[in-house]
């Protein structure tokens, strides 16, 4: 980490170096400020493009393996006697779906998705949909 951020930063100390070099040279009564401004930017854009694409592939950031390797536990979603259609209300639940989008998700009435919300909250023993997705991965149901 320390690495990358000496690197970082060397690359941009060059950038001003040059930026300077070239305003002293050739651009002082050529360019306004706009320009120089503009030529950052696209720097730092580019960077940010580039460092993007690293997290997203997981390059730069640590990523949990353990989290990607849980499976559901199916025996303890039967325990609980949760169904196949309160188990899609909680997944939704835990994408952060409102109770509207998750009855237009699943093309049930809005009554319907809180009467299988208040059912889980019964089965996981919660009062908020928060303590339900936090439980519910405890369990190894999420």
């Amino acid at each position: 980490m320390k690495k990358t951020i000496l690197i970082y930063g060397f690359v941009v100390a060059l950038l001003v170096v040059i930026l300077k070099v070239l305003e002293y040279k050739y651009f002082v009564r050529n360019l306004s400020v706009e320009i120089y401004i503009g030529v950052v930017a696209v720097l730092f854009v580019s960077l940010g493009i580039w460092l993007g694409g690293k997290v997203n592939s997981g390059k730069l950031i640590h990523q949990d393996k353990e989290l990607k390797s849980r499976e559901i536990n199916t025996e303890q979603v039967k325990e609980l006697g949760i169904s196949k259609r309160e188990f899609e209300v909680l997944e939704l639940i835990s994408a952060g779906y409102s109770n509207q989008e998750i009855a237009e998700k699943l093309f049930i009435s809005l009554s319907t998705v809180k009467t299988h919300s208040s059912n889980l909250f019964l089965k996981l023993d919660v009062k908020r949909r928060t303590q339900a997705i936090q439980k519910a991965k405890e369990l190894n149901i999420l």
